[in-house]
């Protein structure tokens, strides 16, 4: 059997962040929308799932003979807070995480790790999720993801957990949604952050520039003539959707790096200091 510390690089005494920062980092490099290993990411993900739960992962580090033992079955990237909406095919649908009243005694719930790209998390997604419980039922679940999705969200999906004792409720299943870093973009809240390099020229005199947004649309900007590095642009509404309500975007802030050329030559120089002396 794989080790899932060997799988995620860590040690066994490593704490939650830890194991949370290696997943990321694994993830992101063998992620299969990303040229990844299909079977490496799925095991990283195993892996993940496993060791970021307390209770699955106290069941890893002491194996029961007779205890249960619960697959993941392939679930795909993706899951989200749906909240009260309510879910086809016989579904009692999502309920946001923690609201819904104390019940009477019935199966466990049962946890879930699944990760999206940033881009996923903006436009949302549909999904289906193939699962197989502790009763050995294999289970498809079919997942609206909305747009807006926070990473690190913990969800609750009413009654189709563990249905191990027949004459018992079934258990919830709780799904927490990791979206993967992204290479241009960061995400504050609502808000997208990227930096844009300019050179020095630009800087002073001011330019338009065409901006490339998340949902690959256009956004032209303008570069003030005076404008300092390290300054923030901010364009409101091109942002992250609310998740609660898409039609509300955060903003997109826009870093400036100045950029300094240092290989000028000896004339360039000289017309420079000219001009400026």
């Amino acid at each position: 059997m794989t080790d899932h510390y060997i799988t995620l690089g860590v040690s066994k005494q490593a704490n939650a962040d830890e194991i949370k920062k290696a997943y990321r980092k694994l993830a992101s490099q063998h992620h299969p929308d990303k040229g990844g290993d299909t079977a490496k990411f799925q095991q990283i993900e195993e892996a993940y799932r496993t060791l970021s739960d307390p209770e699955a992962r106290s069941q890893y580090d002491n194996p029961q003979p007779q205890g249960m033992h619960f697959t993941h079955g392939g679930v795909p990237p993706g899951f989200e807070d749906i909240m009260s909406q309510m879910f086809g095919g016989g579904f009692n649908g999502f309920s946001p995480f923690g609201r819904q009243q104390h019940q009477a005694p019935r199966n466990r719930t049962l946890n879930i790790q699944t990760t999206i790209s940033l881009e996923e998390a903006f436009h949302g997604k549909d999904m289906i999720a193939n699962i197989t419980l502790p009763s050995g039922r294999d289970q498809i679940l079919e997942v609206k993801i909305p747009a807006g999705i926070q990473d690190g969200t913990t969800l609750r999906l009413s009654n189709v957990g563990d249905d191990s004792i027949a004459n018992m409720p079934r258990g919830d299943l709780h799904l927490t949604v990791n979206i993967l870093p992204h290479n241009v973009f960061q995400r504050h809240g609502d808000d997208l952050v990227r930096k844009l390099d300019i050179s020095c020229i630009d800087a002073m005199i001011g330019r338009k520039i065409l901006i490339t947004t998340i949902d690959n649309k256009t956004l032209d900007l303008t570069i003030k003539p005076g404008t300092q590095h390290g300054q923030t642009l901010a364009a409101s509404g091109w942002g992250m959707p609310h998740m609660r309500d898409s039609r509300f975007k955060g903003r997109l802030l826009i870093e400036i790096n100045v950029i300094i050329p240092t290989d000028l030559t000896e004339i360039q120089k000289q017309i420079l200091q000219e001009y400026f002396n």
